[in-house]
């Protein structure tokens, strides 16, 4: 039995130890293309918000993204497009154009209607594309544009109905982007008393019965953002910080998530604290592990391997830093690995006028 303790100065440590693998070349169908696009955006943003970013970065990330620029799915495409322009050269006529043809599909109503196949299920509602629709818009126009105006007028008269926690929490980071504060605020009461709360986590859901890890992840990011996006108050912090330790525990071993929306929020996290140290302590009966964590060493993955893994374990950390810390561990196979025997024996009947023979079965669980 061996057991590994890792100590992450930043939480999404993971992904940067791993982020050759995370930075992609964007391909397939536009909705694959844009999948494969945000996440490397998302990441240099963050590099850049912490003064992380180093040349080798940058010059493959922006290659990345300068290859999944030709390739178009609207709505996600002015969003990240809009973000992309801090590091790559966007033709101003390309989100320009997106834009004219989002106008066409806007409905008198201010809402948008569906145009083409979604993949996305949860795109398929009226008000869900509409408010993810202005969403993308809000990072790139005016809020008194015209067509903001519209979109916002068209979600405002709908809010009255909340059953529907995902589409709530989209337009609760919409709300937060448009700057409306009394919107923003009783969108963000409801979800608050649908909140999944457990042991200092803090998830959604979109109902009881059906609990999707990466849905609660993706409406879990979006609550995240609306609680970051405007200028958080400290309790504002305070409450994301239940969230945060819930979304760290969804990142696969490479640490990547299974929605873009929640590399986001993360990201618009962390730039809050780009600064500060921590000193993690492992004590055990017989050794003493102690890990430093600095401006100088934040970007370096540390981790240690346990020999001895029987007895107790006591964890301290101190400092100013946000750290994350997995313990990952594994079994050794069984020596006797056979779970299921199966014998089959043929027999003939001689005495039977049939010829056909007859099948014993014997099966054997151990």
């Amino acid at each position: 039995f061996g057991e590994l303790l890792f100590l992450i100065s930043d939480i999404l440590g993971r992904a940067l130890k791993n982020l050759d693998g995370l930075l992609q070349m964007p391909y397939g169908c536009g909705e694959q293309n844009m999948a494969l696009l945000a996440p490397n955006i998302q990441h240099l943003h963050y590099l850049k918000g912490t003064q992380q970013l180093t040349t080798a970065i940058m010059e493959k990330a922006t290659n990345f993204l300068t290859s999944g620029y030709q390739r178009q799915l609207t709505a996600f495409v002015v969003r990240s497009f809009a973000k992309a322009q801090s590091f790559i050269y966007i033709d101003p006529r390309t989100i320009q154009e997106s834009k004219t043809w989002l106008e066409h599909k806007q409905q008198e109503n201010g809402c948008f209607e569906k145009s083409g196949k979604l993949l996305n299920n949860r795109m398929k509602l009226t008000l869900t594309l509409s408010a993810y629709v202005t969403a993308a818009l809000d990072m790139n126009i005016s809020q008194h544009d015209p067509l903001m105006n519209k979109s916002l007028a068209c979600l405002k008269e709908s809010i009255s109905d909340m059953s529907n926690t995902y589409t709530t929490a989209l337009l609760a980071s919409v709300f937060t982007l448009a700057g409306d504060v009394e919107t923003r605020a009783h969108l963000l009461q409801h979800l608050d008393t649908v909140a999944v709360r457990e042991g200092g986590f803090l998830c959604w859901s979109q109902t009881a019965a059906e609990t999707s890890a990466s849905l609660s992840v993706e409406i879990s990011s979006y609550v995240l953002l609306a609680k970051l996006s405007a200028s958080p108050t400290a309790e504002d912090l305070g409450y994301a910080s239940g969230i945060i330790r819930w979304l760290t525990g969804q990142q696969s071993y490479y640490g990547g998530f299974s929605s873009t929306q929640a590399l986001e929020a993360l990201c618009s996290t962390l730039v809050f604290s780009p600064e500060g140290w921590s000193t993690g302590t492992v004590q055990a009966d017989i050794c003493q592990l102690t890990f430093d964590v600095n401006q100088g060493n934040k970007l370096l993955y540390q981790e240690e391997a346990l020999q001895d893994v029987s007895g107790k374990y006591r964890l301290e950390v101190k400092g100013t830093a946000c750290a994350s810390i997995s313990v990952h561990y594994n079994i050794p196979t069984p020596t006797d690995v056979t779970t299921l025997s199966v014998k089959v024996q043929l027999e003939v009947n001689t005495t039977s006028e049939s010829a056909r023979p007859k099948f014993t079965l014997k099966i054997q669980s151990l």
